[in-house]
């Protein structure tokens, strides 16, 4: 449970991402974007630089400048009682734990630049998952230490399961990002509001999916189609 298995981890991972990429481009003409290293930022220190910035502006501005980025810290509150950073289950992973560098938690999200969008994408959010000492103390900071109560939650409190580290990797948004779509529904099915999709066909965008009005999406779901 530290900081140099945290970067490692995600080294390992961005190489994934990186190789991917790499061999995407080569086979369908692409120009290749991300960096072959990421860069590793606080949330704790990207306050310190942009004070007066929102979460979302403070990852642009980092995301613009390292096209690819590890940002730490996700989860818990600010002095004032405001969210870090952003929003994170309590039980989910640490955000609590302070690292050698003076900021907190180890955990964190994998963002790009997406030149596409002009804006940072998060491909992965990710990190150590709490021990049963940290997620009490998230539980008890978060007011709800009731879940301790229930089933997974007892087993990790008394060791019957084991320390891990974790996350989860949007795919869809993964291709949406390699494949330079401007919308998720080029590569990922589903239902999309119609009025948004005749948009878009204007703009050469073609959604993967049912451009059904709403209220007729829920008759054919009555119907069992």
């Amino acid at each position: 449970r530290n900081v140099e298995y945290l970067k490692a981890t995600v080294k390992s991972i961005y190489k994934a991402i990186y190789d991917t990429e790499q061999e995407i481009c080569a086979k369908y003409g692409i120009e290749p974007i991300l960096p072959e290293e990421i860069t590793f930022v606080s949330s704790d220190d990207l306050i310190k630089l942009h004070p007066h910035a929102t979460p979302k502006e403070r990852e642009n501005i980092v995301c613009k400048e390292h096209k690819a980025v590890f940002l730490m810290g996700i989860g818990g509150l600010k002095a004032d009682g405001t969210l870090r950073h952003d929003g994170r289950a309590p039980d989910y992973d640490d955000w609590l734990t302070e690292r050698p560098d003076g900021g907190f938690g180890l955990n964190g999200d994998i963002l790009v630049w997406n030149p596409l969008l002009n804006m940072s994408f998060e491909l992965s959010s990710m990190g150590i998952r709490v021990s049963p000492e940290v997620m009490d103390k998230q539980l008890e900071l978060c007011k709800c230490p009731e879940r301790k109560k229930f089933v997974w939650h007892t087993m990790l409190m008394d060791g019957t399961l084991p320390q891990t580290i974790g996350g989860g990797i949007g795919q869809s948004r993964l291709c949406q990002f390699l494949l330079r779509c401007a919308h998720i529904g080029e590569v990922q099915y589903g239902w999309y509001n119609p009025e948004e999709v005749e948009v878009l066909k204007g703009h050469k965008v073609n959604i993967l999916g049912r451009g059904l009005p709403f209220h007729h999406r829920l008759s054919t779901l009555d119907d069992g189609n």
